[in-house]
């Protein structure tokens, strides 16, 4: 019998969607990647197989599981299998560099950015950027993983030459112009099906890496999910609607995506800046009860549907 298979490196992040998986009473298997082989000899299974492979699993010790999946998911399509968020969403999953250029090819604008390999190249990069204000992020990061914000080329140069300084796993760091928004938020606009799900106000007063994930309430002192405030850090917007929503989907559908986050910032004049596309995306538990909408039953509900496509286009080649 096909299955739905899920492709991981934190159980942490997935334990929410195999519950909803039960509850659906649909049949699922993970396979944990981070370490393992590949026997590109064999056939693989049938089944629908969703990529939840992260660009933070360095910092869980699982430094080559990005690498591991772009293996599986390679074999996984050469033989026709129903890859959902497979190797091209898995390429920009691991790079803003290629997040920035596929978006841009759909008309999505992007803040200014300069990528740099070496402390020397990062300080001319900012020099050359010539903002006031800029932020360093690293290319491969995830949960917002080294942004720094500086307001001269001087504070950055004192940074990257003390030991805090820390380089991003694939070597490239980007310098990017600091957009200023009029109030410390942001937006993330969450696809299930490639199709938009629903927006969430995420406030940014208490810094950048903002991991929507109710795991990141443990033991993460850098990613503030849950903490107390008069308004909650996380908060589903009712009836959100822009013209970015159709770009977006746009943007998805080429580039072979089917469950995403993305991130805007609005500037002082209205204009939207798009800075980060999450294919392992995550929801906060608190802000969805407030509003009644569950991102990981809708795509518990999506893989179902996909795998009972799948399982009628088996049962009619067997028939047929």
């Amino acid at each position: 019998m096909s299955k739905i298979y899920i492709i991981h490196e934190n159980r942490e992040w997935t334990i929410h969607l195999t519950r909803r998986l039960e509850e659906l009473d649909l049949p699922y298997e993970e396979w944990f990647l981070d370490e393992g082989i590949v026997d590109l000899s064999v056939i693989p299974p049938e089944g629908v197989f969703y990529s939840r492979m992260s660009a933070s699993s360095h910092t869980r010790d699982h430094r080559f599981a990005p690498e591991l999946t772009e293996a599986v998911l390679s074999w996984l399509e050469r033989h026709g299998r129903r890859v959902l968020n497979g190797s091209r969403a898995l390429r920009l999953e691991v790079s803003k560099v290629n997040q920035y250029m596929a978006l841009n090819v759909h008309g999505i604008r992007t803040p200014k950015t300069i990528a740099a390999v070496g402390k020397k190249q990062i300080i001319e990069a900012a020099k050359q950027l010539g903002s006031a204000s800029f932020i360093t992020k690293h290319n491969r990061a995830g949960k917002g993983l080294g942004v720094q914000l500086f307001h001269s080329v001087e504070a950055l140069q004192q940074y990257v030459e003390s030991t805090a300084f820390e380089d991003s796993v694939d070597g490239i760091t980007l310098v990017q112009e600091y957009i200023q928004a009029p109030e410390p938020f942001i937006t993330r606009c969450e696809f299930v099906g490639g199709k938009f799900v629903y927006a969430v106000r995420v406030d940014t007063s208490e810094g950048f890496e903002l991991c929507p994930a109710d795991a990141c309430q443990i033991g993460d002192l850098f990613c503030p999910v849950g903490e107390t405030a008069a308004r909650p850090k996380f908060e589903i917007i009712d009836d959100f609607s822009d013209p970015i929503i159709e770009k977006y989907e746009q943007f998805l559908r080429a580039n072979d995506i089917h469950i995403a986050g993305i991130e805007f910032i609005r500037d002082r004049n209205g204009d939207i800046f798009t800075y980060d596309v999450n294919t392992n995306t995550n929801y906060n538990s608190e802000a969805e009860a407030r509003a009644g909408k569950f991102g990981m039953l809708e795509v518990a509900k999506f893989l179902g549907e996909e795998l009972k496509q799948l399982s009628s286009s088996v049962t009619y080649r067997l028939t047929n």
